[in-house]
Formats: structure tokens, C-alpha cells, sequence
């Protein structure tokens, strides 16, 4: 092979590399742009689940607050009913 010939096949093999090292520059940039866009939907995600958490915790501590009143007053209800039922019970003679 004479020098001529190696310096050929040496510039063949760079622009070989060279259009190797371009792939993956693109690959790399569509990796990288892939996985900002799925940072971005986990960020959206996480934070639609935080509020989600948020609205139900103040849901289920008024539906607590609603139960409690309730229960409250069914306490007040059956206390004021109790002496009536005695009134009713005892004889009257």
C-alpha cells in the first residue's frame, strides 16, 4: 500500500468517525430533549396530584366538620327527647 493510498483511507476512516460523532450529537440532543419532556409531564403530574390531595383533605375535613355537627346534634335531640319519654312513661294517677 503506498502512502498515498493510507492517507486516502485515513481521511475516509475521519469523515467516517466524523459522521459517527454527528449521529450521536443528534441522538443525544433528542435523548436530552426526551427527557426534559418527561421531567416536564412528571412535574405537571406530581403537582395535579398534590393539588388532587389538597382539595380532597379539605373535602374529607368538612365532611368530618358536617358529621360532627351532626352527631352533635343528634346528641342535643335525643337528650331533650329522653325527659319527654320519662313524662310519658310515669303513670298519672
Amino acid at each position: 500500500m503506498s502512502d498515498k493510498e493510507i492517507m486516502e483511507a485515513l481521511r475516509h476512516r475521519i469523515r467516517e468517525l466524523e459522521e459517527k460523532v454527528e449521529a450521536l450529537r443528534i441522538s443525544r440532543r433528542v435523548l436530552m430533549n426526551l427527557v426534559d419532556a418527561l421531567e416536564r409531564e412528571r412535574k405537571e403530574q406530581v403537582q395535579k396530584l398534590q393539588m388532587m390531595n389538597e382539595r380532597l383533605q379539605r373535602d374529607n375535613c368538612r365532611y368530618a366538620k358536617a358529621i360532627m355537627y351532626r352527631n352533635v346534634r343528634i346528641t342535643e335531640l335525643e337528650s331533650k327527647a329522653q325527659p319527654r319519654e320519662k313524662e310519658c312513661r310515669s303513670p298519672s294517677s
